[in-house]
C-alpha cells in the first residue's frame, strides 16, 4: 500500500514546485510525472513546455487527461513516485465534456475519476508514494457563471475525497508549506524561541 500525498495551494502558490520538491527528496527509484493537462492553445502549451523543463530529464511522463487512475494502474509498480499534476485541469477536462456542468453525470465521472486515483495509490507497493497536486478554489469570491460554480463545487468535493483518503496533505501559501494532515508542522526558527520560553519558565519556578 503506497502513501497518498495531497499537495493544495491557489494559483502560483508553488504547489507543483512543493510536489516535485518532495519526490526529488524521496526519490529511490524511478518517478512517473502523469500529466493532465491539454495544450488547448499557445499559452497552456507553453505553460506545458515550461513545467517540463523544471523536471528532472530522467523521469518519465505519462499524459493522461482523463482516466488517471485506470493510466496509472497498468504500471504503478513500475514506480516508487508517481507524481500528479493536477486534479484541478482533469475535472476541467471532464467538465467540458458534457454540455450541462451540473449534470448528474459530470459529478458522477468526477468523483470515479477521484476514487480511481486513490484505488491507484493503494495498489502501489509498500514504501512508495503517490503525490497528487489539487487548486484550492475555496478562498475567493463565488463564480459570476454557471460553469465557474460548478467547477468550484466539484474540485472542492475532489479534494475533501482526496484529503480524507491521504496520509498527509499539505496547503501551499506563497511558496511555504503548511501541514494539514499527517507528519507535525514546526517552524525552524521555533526551537529557539520555544528554548528561551522553558528557560524563563524555569528561573520563575
Amino acid at each position: 500500500m503506497g502513501e497518498l500525498i495531497l499537495i493544495l495551494g491557489g494559483a502560483r502558490s508553488g504547489k507543483s514546485a512543493e510536489a516535485v520538491r518532495i519526490a526529488r527528496q524521496l526519490q529511490d527509484g524511478q518517478v512517473l510525472f502523469v500529466a493532465t493537462a491539454e495544450p488547448g492553445d499557445d499559452e497552456m502549451h507553453f505553460r506545458i513546455e515550461k513545467h517540463r523543463a523544471e523536471r528532472p530529464v530522467h523521469w518519465h511522463t505519462l499524459e493522461a487527461p482523463r482516466h488517471v487512475g485506470k493510466a496509472i494502474g497498468r504500471q504503478s509498480e513500475r514506480y516508487s513516485t508517481i507524481v500528479v499534476d493536477c486534479i484541478t485541469l482533469l475535472v476541467s477536462n471532464l467538465l467540458v465534456d458534457k454540455p450541462d456542468p451540473y449534470a448528474e453525470a459530470v459529478r458522477e465521472r468526477v468523483a470515479q475519476e477521484v476514487e480511481e486515483i486513490v484505488t491507484a495509490a493503494i495498489a502501489m507497493p509498500c514504501a512508495s508514494r503517490m503525490i497528487v497536486v489539487s487548486n484550492e478554489v475555496g478562498n475567493g469570491m463565488a463564480p459570476l457563471t454557471p460553469l465557474g460554480r460548478a467547477f468550484r463545487d466539484l474540485v472542492g468535493q475532489a479534494n475533501q475525497t482526496l484529503a480524507a483518503a491521504s496520509d498527509r496533505a499539505v496547503l501551499m501559501v506563497a511558496g511555504l508549506p503548511l501541514v494539514l494532515k499527517g507528519e507535525e508542522s514546526q517552524h525552524p526558527a521555533s526551537a529557539p524561541w520555544e528554548s528561551e520560553v522553558n528557560a524563563a519558565a524555569a528561573r520563575d519556578e
